[in-house]
Formats: C-alpha cells, sequence, structure tokens
C-alpha cells in the first residue's frame, strides 16, 4: 500500500481477528461439554485456518476420534493480552465456532462462524473476509515496539499526550501505550477509578517499522507544536504539592 489519504483509520474486524489469531500463544478449547487450555499449539494456514496439536490423553483428541463423522462441535477461544502493563489488558476477544476433523497427527478446525470482541461491542466476522486478510503488517512486531516505547521512551509517551483532547486525560494518573497497527498508536488514559482509550491515527499506512518509525516522528512534531494540555498540566501540578 502506497502513502496516499485513502485509506481506513483503523483496521476493518477480519484484519484484526487475523491479527489476534497470529499472535496469540495458546488457546481455550470448549468441545463435547469440557474445557481444556493448550499453549503453543496451534498453527494458523495462510487462509485462517485452525490446526491443534494436543496429547494422546486430551479428552478432545477422543471427542474428535469418536464422535459421528469425526466432526465434534467446538469453540476456540483467543485473547489479545496488550504487551505493556495496563489495567484490563486484554483488548480483544476471539471466538471461533465450528469442528474438529483428525488429520494425521493433529486437529484441523473448520470454522463456521467467528466473533471478535473489543471493548467497543462484539462484531460477527465475514468468513470470507476472514480468509482473505492477512494479520496487521506490525502485529509480529508490536510487542517488541510497544514495550520498548514505554520503558526507553516514556518522555515520548508524555509528549504525544498533547495530540489527546483535554477532557480525555482530566484526572489521569498514568498514560501507556496500548496497541499499534499500521493505521494508528492507541493510547491507554488510566484514571484513579477508570480509564479510557484514545487513538492517534497516523497521516498515512505504516507497512512496516520503518515506515511506522517516520508516522510516529510526525506525531511527535505534531505534539512538540501542539499546547500542553491544561488538564495534565493541573494534574502534574496537583502532584508537586
Amino acid at each position: 500500500m502506497g502513502d496516499s489519504q485513502s485509506w481506513a483509520a483503523a483496521p476493518a474486524a477480519a484484519e484484526r481477528a487475523r491479527s489476534v489469531l497470529a499472535t496469540a500463544w495458546s488457546c481455550a478449547v470448549t468441545a463435547n461439554g469440557g474445557r481444556e487450555e493448550f499453549v503453543g499449539a496451534h498453527t494458523v494456514d495462510d487462509d485462517g485456518r485452525v490446526a491443534l496439536r494436543v496429547p494422546e490423553d486430551s479428552a478432545l483428541l477422543t471427542a474428535a476420534l469418536c464422535a459421528p463423522r469425526g466432526e465434534p462441535s467446538a469453540v476456540l477461544e483467543f485473547a489479545d493480552v496488550a504487551p505493556v502493563p495496563v489495567r484490563h489488558r486484554v483488548r480483544a476477544r476471539l471466538w471461533l465456532a465450528g469442528w474438529f476433523t483428525p488429520e494425521g497427527d493433529r486437529l484441523a478446525f473448520r470454522a463456521t462462524r467467528i466473533v471478535l470482541a473489543p471493548p467497543s461491542g462484539a462484531v460477527v466476522v465475514d468468513l470470507d473476509d476472514f480468509a482473505q486478510a492477512r494479520p496487521d503488517p506490525l502485529a509480529a512486531a508490536e510487542a517488541r515496539l510497544l514495550t520498548h516505547l514505554a520503558d526507553a521512551h516514556p518522555d515520548a509517551v508524555e509528549r504525544l499526550t498533547r495530540l489527546v483532547p483535554p477532557d480525555v486525560l482530566h484526572g489521569a494518573v498514568r498514560v501507556q501505550p496500548l496497541a499499534v497497527d499500521r493505521h494508528g498508536l492507541t493510547l491507554r488514559v488510566e484514571r484513579a477509578r477508570a480509564h479510557g482509550d484514545v487513538r492517534l491515527p497516523f497521516h498515512a499506512p505504516a507497512d512496516d517499522v520503518g515506515r511506522l518509525t517516520e508516522r510516529v516522528h510526525v506525531l511527535l512534531g505534531q505534539a512538540t507544536a501542539a499546547a500542553c494540555p491544561r488538564a495534565l498540566q493541573r494534574q502534574r501540578a496537583d502532584g508537586d504539592r
């Protein structure tokens, strides 16, 4: 994708779902009335199909082998967890409902319904859109990028708050980078008893880390030119007393 203004300011549901699936390290499987947790056991094909390696003594494997037509109904659950320590670190949950079929030493999963549930509300993801979508190009590097920003450049995070509306910062006690994708950077604003998120869109997509660096520098330049939010100034003053 080139640098143009004809693009969405946020990832589509199918793209975000594929990103969650691509980066999740574990999944929970509910099938045949039971629930099992698997860590580092799933792989994902290019079209989004999931394959799961399970122990020989797994109840899930037994259900798959013994079920009529070899296709027990099941639900896979994946969590999208923020890499930076913040309140309520689960940014979204992804559910895939469908059937398992034994294929050699693994269980292949065919999804018939996909639901993505970010804090803004659950959405049903179109199966064809999901199969054709690709994970965000920054998804694999997101954890490293955000932890580096939070740990090594807290001054940059503070400067970026100048782009946040003052009413959003009212009562803020901490601001941390929550998420980044090719479309923008999201900050988590924590207050004493609540929190909120604010998205800072890039002026053009960042399809690799090099372009992301340039996009963030543009945001920092805009923040430098902006006035320091009064709400944050008051918060600092209160903390200095």
